[in-house]
């Protein structure tokens, strides 16, 4: 259960910016952990991308150092207030991430950064049916999110982390099989034709609590 800090986090931009940074120093800063995910994908000026659940922006405005074509999506109009002063060269899309506005086969890539750990199990599967379905052919989903850490020592930090700033569905997500999960909706998690040079399109950092997938359609 969190505590008090959560809501002030989401309340205060400059408390949630101050976690971010701290909480990040595990993989080496929050700039480099707000583009994880897009590490070893080809993208280009002209990719269409999804940033679900942006949020105030803090990946967008990586994203839009890569593309031309950025959409942010989010539930939240203070997040997207926040978001279009913060990086106003993205579009931006109030909704929810269970039923997107958008046509079929829309994007070349949708980007999620952690933010599935908030879903609900149930919520989460609607989500990756809509992402699938808004997926071009191809397509990438790329996520980083929280994961079991596969080294002691972290589980501490994590749990801590947990109760202070998090719910229980988090907890729910570290113990499912999010890759088991993918594939159960169609995607390839092993065969993303965006990713370069990877044997695998699953990695792992911060002694195993974080984790990034590529999930192609």
């Amino acid at each position: 259960m969190a505590t008090i800090l959560r809501d002030w986090s989401y309340r205060y931009q400059w408390l949630y910016d101050a976690i971010a940074q701290l909480s990040s120093v595990a993989v080496g800063g929050e700039t480099r952990f707000r583009q994880l995910a897009l590490e070893g994908l080809t993208i280009d000026s002209s990719t269409k991308i999804l940033d679900l659940c942006c949020g105030s922006g803090q990946a967008t405005k990586f994203l839009v150092q890569y593309s031309d074509n950025v959409t942010g999506l989010d539930a939240s109009p203070l997040s997207l207030k926040r978001a279009q002063n913060n990086v106003p060269q993205a579009k931006y899309v109030e909704a929810f991430a269970e039923e997107m506005p958008f046509p079929d086969n829309q994007f070349d890539l949708v980007h999620t950064s952690v933010a599935m750990h908030e879903m609900q199990p149930e919520q989460l599967q609607q989500i990756l049916k809509e992402v699938y379905r808004v997926l071009k052919p191809g397509g990438v989903l790329a996520v980083v999110d929280f994961h079991a850490p596969t080294n002691w020592l972290f589980w501490p930090g994590l749990a801590l982390f947990f109760l202070l700033f998090e719910t229980e569905t988090a907890w729910k997500l570290i113990k499912i099989d999010f890759v088991g999960l993918l594939e159960k909706f169609g995607f390839n998690v092993n065969n993303a034709s965006l990713t370069r040079d990877k044997s695998s399109a699953v990695s792992l950092y911060a002694g195993g609590s974080i984790q990034v997938i590529h999930a192609q359609k």
